[in-house]
């Protein structure tokens, strides 16, 4: 059950950024932000983790889940390390993710021989 759980959360969450692409005016770029600040408000607000803990991780892979993690990271670097805590927080919460993403992006692109459009 949890991995049709988890399976309905992430479709729902990809299916309302779809109809922001699809009804909206509203460039790719700037939908991928609204869900990572979207997600970094539920987590400052405290309505995260109860979404995350029914949508497991459905709720958790999305850009909303990134948001959420770099507003943990802020949180508990600025509850460790004061205001310098906002500006390494985020990107200490998140390295894991984000070198992966470049690393499995350039080995992608190395087997796949990318060209440039003409």
């Amino acid at each position: 059950m949890d991995y049709i759980v988890a399976f309905l959360v992430g479709g729902c969450i990809c299916a309302v950024a779809q109809i922001l692409m699809e009804k909206t005016t509203l460039m790719p770029g700037r939908i991928m932000v609204i869900l990572v600040c979207t997600g970094a408000v539920l987590g400052a607000v405290g309505i995260y983790e109860p979404f995350l803990e029914f949508g497991k991780m459905g709720a958790s892979v999305p850009l909303l889940g990134f948001g959420n993690i770099l507003w943990k990271g802020v949180k508990e670097a600025v509850d460790k390390e004061g205001l310098l805590g906002i500006f390494q927080g985020g990107f200490k919460a998140s390295a894991v993710g984000i070198s992966a993403a470049l690393i499995f992006g350039y080995i992608a692109s190395i087997i796949s021989n990318p060209k440039m459009k003409k």
